[in-house]
């Protein structure tokens, strides 16, 4: 095996550089002393450069398992040794710089470390869960929450993030769908490059700019039943066109790492798939920066039984392409003696640390190790009123309104009683959501205390706990129930707990659990009128009382200014815009559930029998709140859809506009989506899909023309030989609110002459 360093270079920055990250380029200096560097080092150097362990000078590791090296003394030791190339899960400027000067200063060769973490949805300011953010269809919000992120975590001396998460999640039941954008795979991608540009910048080199790593390549979204760390079985097409395009995506945007996906891929663990990490991820895809394995997956594959033990299972994980070991510390242990043997050839390794060394001088590591390790920087940029700001605006602009009979907004000064129940109202331990353990706990706004700061007369909220989150609570129905039916209106803060969404938190029933289910019921006979807030990470199916309440509002997990953000969208001080990234089923058993499925040769139609149909039994094959769906507190109506030319040349495009108008009396702002559906192709096609959107604020009684441009690409497919294809013919279009009903029409696409 042979390796040009100079076309490995030209492709580990060609994306960067094509998308105007031109600061990124390597000077030939940097790449003579990165050969230079491979040249000196030993067999052991290069294994340890591909060793990333977690950081026990400020450990901070609590969403994993103890394993690996977790002493300080210990761990020093290997990096004076040069046998170690990253830590992660460690914030804290002091303990980063000590570090970095026993790799710079200590070491033989002195090469510096990368200080990597798990920056989900912030730091110590706490956005929305990716989930909840994504309601927002704002692919530019999106950048601007994931730069606040980076700029905290860089000056807590991070260099790299384990994020964005760019799977798309079509199972409700898997916990992680919180950690991504949904079931959509133009949502997905494009809020991964939002993600990807928000976080670095466009210079690696800056102070603040921090390394993406989308992951899990590729397809953990579709493990079987939602099972975490389950088996994925799907075809080429599938893995093609749905789960590859949003890694694509955060490629062409500039990210230069990536982690394999825990999942084996029918029947081969990705941790240990060359086709995938090599073929597809170098070859088909051109990806060149490098891959790092998840937590222990290398070690796992013995537990898949792949591997016949740890020797075999860092032999298998390098062959295919991991270049480095997350926290199991295989390849430092076997790898040289794998060299030595001839089982693995030292030209694989020195492929693997040239990509990891080229992504450090990217960072310009070699040049200054202390970029992002400045103790002012760490005091002044972290928790900023201006992030507080920006967090509360996400979080506002994540609500998702349901259903809404009138009772929203309530307005703060007619003067009402509001009872707020549940055992959300006043709870500060769930506002966060998984994966932000670094936030400072308590520090959370809680749903009563920003209902508080924005009544006129705080006198007139009552809070009642009614329910614990998975129990009741004696007396707690009757005291709800008193508390109702003294009550104008009644907020019912019912959900999930942080724990029970995230990594490891798959679940069979995705409902609100019974106490709270309970609760409801009781409070809704009062016969007052009812908001429910819900608390989730994922699409629940609702019920009885939840289902049947006056106003819903899906409220995620919100961060850190959760209870200000609800505040303002219940109180009206904000008007809610949030779109549905996830498919609200009817029944948990509906799972996987996601709009853009196929019609089935036996389809349910419109006013036509449901014998003998695509349907369940319980159920139709719909949605209780479909993709796309959300509410204002306006009024907004689509009209004028026009169609420039309904014939669209091959090589050319096509215009598509329709009006939108406020017809209501509050300025607000309306997300206008345009889906396709190819009526007949050589493969069978979705019902609808998703291509563009436009979010659209207007004042009252004012309209705006929404124009979308389409191409021959947007009609492609992947066909046979898994070659990506647009076949002339009929295509349907809709321009809508959701990806149900909307505006109609068609073009057709013509063959090229």
């Amino acid at each position: 095996m042979t390796i040009d360093r100079r076309s490995l270079l030209s492709g580990i920055l060609g994306s960067a550089v094509a998308l105007g990250f031109s600061r990124v380029a390597l000077a030939a200096s940097e790449v003579e002393r990165v050969d230079d560097l491979i040249s000196r080092m030993t067999i052991e150097e290069k294994a340890g450069q591909m060793t990333c362990l977690a950081d026990a000078f400020r450990p901070f590791n609590p969403p994993n398992p103890d394993a690996g090296i977790q002493d300080v003394k210990r761990l020093a030791q290997e990096i004076r040794k040069g046998r170690v190339g990253c830590l992660f899960n460690g914030i804290g400027v002091a303990g980063a710089r000590k570090a970095q000067e026993m790799a710079v200063n200590d070491s033989r060769l002195g090469i510096p470390l990368i200080f990597a973490g798990d920056v989900i949805h912030g730091l110590k300011t706490i956005f929305p869960v990716p989930l909840g953010e994504a309601s927002c269809f704002d692919p530019a919000f999106v950048q601007r929450t994931a730069r606040a992120m980076a700029v905290e975590a860089t000056a807590a001396g991070l260099h790299l993030t384990f994020a964005p998460m760019a799977d798309v999640a079509r199972d409700q039941r898997w916990g992680r769908v919180v950690e991504g954008a949904g079931e959509d795979v133009v949502l997905t991608s494009l809020l991964s490059a939002a993600r990807v540009r928000g976080f670095q910048t466009g210079d690696l080199r800056r102070n603040d700019s921090l390394v993406a790593c989308p992951k899990h390549f590729a397809a953990y979204g579709a493990v079987a039943a939602g099972l975490e760390y389950g088996s994925v079985d799907i075809s080429d097409e599938t893995l093609r066109e749905t789960h590859l395009p949003p890694f694509g995506a955060s490629f062409a945007a500039g990210a230069l790492t990536t982690m394999a996906a825990f999942s084996e891929i029918n029947g081969v663990p990705a941790t240990a798939d060359r086709s995938l990490l090599t073929d597809i991820l170098r070859g088909e895809m051109g990806f060149r920066g490098f891959v790092f394995s998840d937590y222990t997956a290398d070690e796992e594959l013995v537990a898949h039984g792949f591997a016949e033990d740890d020797r075999d299972a860092a032999r298998l994980a390098v062959l295919a392409g991991v270049d480095m070991s997350m926290q199991s510390g295989l390849y430092i242990r076997y790898l040289p003696e794998l060299v030595k043997s001839g089982a693995v050839p030292m030209a694989t390794i020195d492929v693997a640390v040239r990509r990891i060394l080229y992504v450090k001088a990217a960072m310009g590591l070699f040049d200054n190790p202390w970029r992002s390790l400045d103790e002012k920087v760490e005091a002044t940029q972290i928790a900023t009123p201006a992030h507080r700001a920006l967090a509360r605006e996400a979080a506002a602009r994540s609500v998702v309104l349901l259903q809404n009979d009138g009772v929203l907004p309530i307005d703060p000064d007619r003067g009402r009683k509001i009872a707020l129940i549940g055992p959300f109202g006043e709870d500060r331990d769930n506002v966060y959501g998984p994966w932000a353990f670094y936030g400072d706990p308590g520090k959370g706004v809680d749903i009563a205390s920003g209902l508080r700061a924005a009544m006129p007369d705080s006198s007139l909220l009552t809070v009642v706990r009614g329910s614990d989150i998975r129990t009741g609570i004696p007396g707690g129905i009757d005291a709800a129930v008193k508390a109702a039916g003294a009550a104008d209106v009644v907020l019912l803060a019912v959900g999930e707990s942080q724990d029970m969404t995230g990594e490891a938190q798959s679940r069979t029933t995705i409902e609100i659990p019974a106490a709270q289910q309970a609760l409801v019921d009781a409070v809704a006979a009062a016969g007052k009128p009812i908001v429910v807030l819900l608390r989730h990470g994922r699409a629940l199916a609702l019920h009885d009382g939840v289902a049947n309440a006056n106003a819903v509002l899906a409220t995620w997990f919100l961060g850190s200014e959760s209870g200000h953000a609800i505040a303002d969208v219940v109180l009206g001080k904000v008007d809610p815009s949030g779109k549905l990234p996830v498919s609200f089923p009817w029944e948990s058993g509906q799972e996987p559930f996601f709009y853009d499925r196929k019609s089935t040769g036996r389809p349910v139609l419109d006013n036509g029998s449901t014998e003998y149909k695509a349907r369940y039994a319980t159920t139709d094959n719909s949605a209780r709140y479909p993709f796309g769906h959300g509410l204002s507190y306006t009024q907004f109506a689509l009209d004028q859809l026009k169609v420039a030319d309904p014939a669209l040349r091959w090589d050319g495009t096509i215009e598509i506009s329709a009006r939108l108008t406020n017809k209501g009396s509050r300025k607000g702002a309306e997300v206008v989506q345009l889906y396709i559906r190819d009526r007949v192709a050589s493969r069978t096609r979705p019902i609808r899909e998703l291509k563009r959107m436009e979010r659209v604020t207007l004042d009252p009684g004012r309209s705006r023309t929404v124009r979308f441009t389409l191409s021959r690409t947007d009609l492609e497919f992947v066909g046979a030989d898994n070659q990506r294809l647009a076949e002339p013919g009929l295509f349907d279009v809709w321009v809508g609110q959701s990806s149900t009903g909307g505006l109609h029409t068609q073009i057709t696409l013509y063959a090229a002459v």
